[in-house]
């Protein structure tokens, strides 16, 4: 069974850091794309960035370029998003996303092979 499990989120002061981490457990971590996703209150799911297999290859939202960094570790299997200068409007849950085959999905969110539950970061002004 395959498990995406995210950490890290909290609350944080506007200009503070955070860094979520999602294990994964069930699948060959290596071979799998890796995504960041989020949702704010009232909003649809949003791509925040996305990293290929070897780490390599990394795509970030306009609203994350500069300020996040996505990394991965895979003989953790975990996938990483460091968030700095964080402002009240990156407050959302953060949903981590795995595709076995397709980078696009997990710079889209379309037909993404598995999700996590998502974990809550909080940013106060």
């Amino acid at each position: 069974q395959v498990q995406l499990v995210e950490s890290g989120g909290g609350l944080v002061q506007v200009g503070g850091s955070l860094r979520l981490s999602c294990v994964a457990s069930g699948l060959y971590f290596s071979n799998n794309y890796m995504g960041w996703f989020r949702q704010a209150p009232g909003l649809e799911r949003e791509f925040v960035a996305a990293i290929g297999w070897s780490g390599i290859l990394t795509t970030y939202a306009d609203s994350a370029k500069g300020r996040f960094t996505i990394s991965r570790d895979n003989p953790k299997s975990t996938v990483y998003l460091q968030m700095n200068s964080l402002k009240p409007e990156d407050t959302a849950v953060y949903y981590c996303a795995s595709d076995r085959w397709s980078y696009s999905a997990v710079c889209t969110g379309t037909g993404v092979n598995y999700w996590g539950k998502g974990t809550l970061v909080t940013v106060s002004s």
